[in-house]
């Protein structure tokens, strides 16, 4: 009989230990619960802000696109006609007359730019030696 009684009495010890630890761990399982809902709004917070500031930037950059497209129309010179005192001019001289000199600010123009190449040489190697 005094097994039984050895063994209730440890049993007893024991859930009572077990029940005053579950509530010293209860508590701080409610604040982790509070600080984890206080954390998950402020995310969600964040997250909105960051949608909201990505459509400023995607809306900024459609504007600066389309402002440096009406630089550049703007900057383009708008195509002139030839005067008419030219014209008259050529007609008076016949063949021997002086033909217009073209203009060779709207050559250049017309040539796109080509940049340098940073690639690798264009020519290649033949026979023995190249490596």
């Amino acid at each position: 009989m005094s097994s039984i009684k050895r063994f209730f009495a440890v049993t007893a010890i024991a859930g009572s230990v077990l029940w005053i630890g579950c509530d010293q761990s209860k508590a701080e399982l409610d604040s982790t619960k509070a600080q984890l809902q206080t954390v998950t709004a402020e995310r969600d917070g964040l997250k909105t802000q960051l949608d909201s500031a990505n459509q400023q930037v995607a809306s900024l950059r459609q504007q600066v696109a389309d402002l440096t497209a009406k630089a550049a129309a703007a900057a383009a010179p708008a195509p002139t006609p030839a005067p008419a005192e030219e014209k008259k001019d050529a007609k008076k001289g016949g063949k021997h007359a002086a033909k217009p000199e073209p203009k060779p600010a709207a050559a250049e123009a017309a040539k796109p730019a080509v940049a340098p190449s940073t690639g690798p040489a264009t020519e290649t190697r033949k026979g023995r030696g190249h490596f």
